[in-house]
């Protein structure tokens, strides 16, 4: 009989192959159309966070002549 649970590779954690763990949440607010276009993306959190890393280093660049 099959374990209804699954098998033990989903037990599991994943695992990071990221310089830097993902250690942390943040909750931000927006209109309904960019909550609509941003799930769109093929993957929406990382979508997300390299729009962050994006204009965070933009804006490094503006700040340090």
């Amino acid at each position: 009989m099959p374990n209804p649970k699954g098998n033990p590779q989903n037990f599991e954690p994943i695992r990071s192959t990221r310089d830097k763990p993902l250690t942390e949440k943040m909750n931000i607010r927006m209109t309904k159309e960019m909550k609509e276009e941003v799930q769109q993306q093929e993957n929406p959190p990382e979508f997300c966070r390299e729009a962050i890393q994006e204009k965070l280093d933009r804006n490094k660049g503006k700040s340090n002549p």
